[in-house]
């Protein structure tokens, strides 16, 4: 037994490639297109690949094993590796390989190394397969598009519902899909290893498996590692070279895969057909890829449009001659080398017999059977304990993240609330010192007021003096000295110096733009002038504005002149205006 595991590596290698390369097929657009999540679409896929294998794989085993009846375990071991490499080669230049055609290929480069006569009958429906597989894809792609389009038009499915119906649809498409590709291809990976099955029966209670199953279970086994061995980021680009696809017509395409690939590897079903006299589908391994690329194509059809660039079309006629040319060059230069320089027997045994049914469908009288009822109870009702122990912390987890997170947002609401709080606080200091500022000008204000009050009461009760003492002055000129004393001081306080000076600080604070742009463009005028255009920007008359600099309103005039002159103002034109618009 161990030594027909170490023969069988290569095979299981194969199994890998097929794993890594045709299952992206099956999930790649539906990961793609997140209508179902990677984890999800990976574990529906194994397990239907699985079972496809064990309870449906034996019609295709079949027949690759007829192709060369291979006894010796190494030439079998030789013939999958070469299919290995040469796939893994083809797979690494990005082409489009289907696994079938090079398992066959390797089988005609061993027939040719030996001299055994070629089966053209069972080549001839390899052939026939590797054309109608694809199609038959087209047709269905066709058909089931337009069914889907006329079921959407029809029902008129809101959109939150045709989503969930899709996703539906696309997780028993895979399945369905996964189920025909374990079925179909587990021939290319355990074919002609089939002599190497135990001679043993495993009863699982409900159901039993020989020794050709556990074969068959190895065998999806690596292609189910091969699933898991790539991380998604590097399944998605791959997936995206050949199919990039809506959710209805990844539907399409999937049910597609699914059909076809059971016409090919149904032993049921070509009985069927044969028991009523009508010619069964060949039970041999059909390339998914080919198939989808097929719907596709027939989707296009339906749609008016061209789905696949010819790039892919080009390149999928080379995977076809490449694939088997290939495996059989390799293939017969490998047996070349081992019978050569390692002197290995490599000889074919024509063995014109039915594959042994026995091996096939565990129907020795008296096979070694293994008891697994007792053991699979028990495996069984540890794995239920044990999923109901993850799934009570799973949910204590979830539990305990959902409350973090509630915590989480109720710490985050009471930050925010301090913060607004603190804010607020801000606002209201602000405020409280703006009113402050407000309420000292004002007390400053009225202090000015009163001040300017109580000087003015002294200055006029000065005045009041002054006059009654000249007018008890007996002698004129006195009377008439005092008098003028008092004019002159009357006409020193009318000036209003601070008044003025705050006044003036005022206007140039309120047009601070103006007096900017006026100094720049005017940099000669003097202070006089600065503040008679200031006046002006006003609109200040002139005995305004004479009263204001305290000169004549003829000084006013002539200062006017002066500033316009100054200023390159033609005199046709307004010094106002002028001013007004600077």
């Amino acid at each position: 037994m161990t030594l027909a595991l170490i023969f069988i590596v290569s095979g299981l290698y194969l199994g890998w490639l097929l794993g890594t390369n045709d299952t992206l097929n099956v999930f790649g657009s539906a990961v793609n297109l997140k209508v179902l999540n990677y984890k999800t679409a990976a574990f529906v896929a194994s397990l239907f690949i699985l079972s496809g294998a064990i309870f449906q794989g034996e019609g295709t085993t079949k027949t690759i094993h007829s192709l060369g009846y291979i006894s010796k375990p190494a030439i079998a071991f030789t013939i999958a590796l070469c299919v290995a490499l040469v796939v893994l080669i083809l797979v690494k230049i990005k082409l489009p390989v289907s696994t079938s055609q090079a398992i066959v290929g390797g089988m005609m480069g061993w027939g040719i190394f030996v001299h055994a006569t070629t089966d053209w009958n069972l080549l001839s429906k390899f052939i026939l397969s590797w054309i109608l597989a694809p199609v038959i894809g087209i047709l269905l792609g066709m058909l089931f598009f337009i069914l889907m389009r006329g079921i959407l038009k029809r029902s008129r499915i809101h959109l939150i519902k045709l989503n969930s119906y899709l996703r539906i649809a696309t997780f028993i498409a895979i399945a369905l899909a996964a189920f025909g590709l374990g079925a179909n291809n587990i021939g290319n990976v355990v074919g002609i290893f089939s002599n190497l099955a135990p001679d043993l029966s495993i009863d699982f209670g409900f159901f039993t498996i020989g020794g050709i199953q556990i074969l068959f279970l190895l065998g999806s086994i690596s292609i189910v590692t091969g699933i898991y061995s790539y991380n998604w980021r590097l399944v998605s680009e791959r997936s995206n070279e050949i199919l990039s696809l809506t959710p209805e017509a990844t539907v399409v395409v999937l049910a597609a895969q699914a059909v076809v690939l059971f016409l090919f590897s149904s032993s049921w079903l070509a009985n069927s057909l044969a028991s009523v006299g009508l010619p069964a589908f060949p039970l041999v391994p059909v390339s998914s890829t080919q198939i989808a690329i097929g719907s596709v194509i027939g989707i296009g059809f339906v749609k008016g449009s061209q789905e696949i660039e010819a790039k892919t079309f080009t390149n999928i006629g080379l995977g076809w001659i490449s694939a088997p040319l290939g495996a059989g060059l390799l293939t017969y230069s490998a047996l070349f080398i081992i019978h050569t320089v390692f002197q290995f027997p490599v000889s074919h045994e024509n063995l014109q017999l039915e594959f042994k049914q026995t091996e096939i469908q565990n129907l020795a009288s008296h096979p070694p059977t293994l008891n697994m009822v007792l053991p699979g109870i028990i495996f069984l009702s540890a794995v239920i304990i044990l999923a109901l122990i993850y799934l009570f912390f799973r949910q204590q987890k979830l539990r305990l993240k959902a409350e973090k997170d509630i915590l989480a947002q109720q710490n985050q609401l009471f930050l925010s609330e301090k913060a607004m709080n603190e804010l607020e606080m801000k606002t209201f200091a602000i405020e409280n010192e703006s009113l402050n500022l407000k309420l000292l000008v004002k007390r400053k204000e009225f202090m000015d007021i009163a001040l300017n009050i109580s000087e003015q009461i002294s200055f006029l009760e000065k005045i009041s003096t002054g006059i009654n003492d000249a007018i008890k002055t007996p002698d004129n000129e006195e009377r008439e000295h005092r008098l003028n004393k008092l004019s002159m001081i009357i006409k020193q306080k009318m000036s209003f110096p601070q008044e003025k000076k705050e006044f003036y600080m005022q206007i140039e604070e309120i047009h601070k733009d103006f007096h900017l742009k006026l100094k720049t463009s005017f940099p000669d005028l003097t202070n006089l002038e600065k503040r008679l255009a200031g006046l002006l920007r006003l609109n200040l008359s002139t005995k305004e504005i004479s009263t204001l600099l305290n000169i004549s309103p003829k000084s006013v005039e002539v200062a006017r002149y002066r500033l316009k002159k100054k200023m390159n103002i033609e005199k046709d034109k307004s010094l106002n205006n002028f001013i007004t618009n600077l």
